[in-house]
């Protein structure tokens, strides 16, 4: 019998079975195509965001997808609605107030279970590289010594990027610092990451970042960042959208 060779190899590691899907934004940079819908439904090479997310969502085996809403939220539901059949969606409502990314981990936190989960932002359009993206993170995942795992892209390949960067990354992985006010990090933030849920603790009520999360685990050694092996790209303007597909039709 003759075996088949994978050209792409799937590596190991347990991956989440839980995601936080953030999709509450205002989208405001993304105006005017936000003035009728929220960020998420907007289209970029032929579907809406959040559904290039719910692809590699159900394309790593994550069972269950919590979704926090705010800005036109019975848009963002009914879209959801049975569209993803084998990945259970549950709401997380914050119509009456919108509370950013930590505030909403802070809101979900009853829905996410007690094991590791994947936290994604709704805009993310990501392409693999040799593996799966999602299933990378989950196989450099260690639970004893980590509390965040965030997906990393260095600054140069950080498509339709404005930013300066984010983070700065030792040898072992590890995040040894944030960007310096006036100064260049290496690493973006693609706005995936693993993240146990005993961080989401001692927080303050109402709105705030999930910065506060991450400063405290990275004083505590406790933040790591994975390279992102495929592409990666900030859709977060109008402009970016034509930028985007571009590249994507080029393959």
């Amino acid at each position: 019998m003759t075996r088949q060779l994978s050209l792409r190899p799937t590596p190991s590691g347990r991956v989440p079975r839980t995601a936080m899907v953030m999709a509450a934004g205002l989208g405001k940079r993304m105006r005017p195509l936000t003035a009728t819908r929220p960020k998420p439904l907007v289209s970029v090479a032929g579907k809406p965001l959040i559904d290039h997310v719910f692809d590699r969502l159900v394309a790593a085996g994550i069972e269950r997808a919590v979704v926090n809403v705010h800005y036109l939220a019975d848009q963002l539901e009914a879209h959801l609605k049975d569209r993803f059949p084998g990945i259970e969606v549950i709401i997380s409502d914050e119509r009456e107030q919108l509370l950013e990314t930590g505030g909403g981990l802070v809101k979900a936190r009853p829905l996410l279970g007690d094991d590791p989960i994947l936290v994604v932002n709704s805009d993310n359009l990501w392409i693999d590289g040799p593996v799966d993206a999602i299933r990378l993170l989950a196989s450099r995942w260690d639970e004893a010594t980590m509390d965040a795992l965030l997906l990393m892209v260095p600054l140069a390949r950080a498509h339709n990027h404005d930013g300066q960067g984010d983070f700065y990354l030792g040898a072992d992985g590890r995040i040894t610092a944030r960007r310096q006010r006036g100064r260049v990090a290496p690493f973006s933030y693609t706005g995936l990451q693993i993240l146990h849920p005993r961080l989401i603790a001692d927080a303050p009520e109402g709105p705030f970042s999930t910065n506060l999360f991450w400063n405290r685990t990275i004083e505590a050694e406790r933040a790591f960042g994975q390279v992102h092996q495929g592409l990666w790209f900030d859709v977060g303007t109008p402009r970016a959208i034509p930028q985007t597909e571009l590249i994507l039709a080029d393959g």
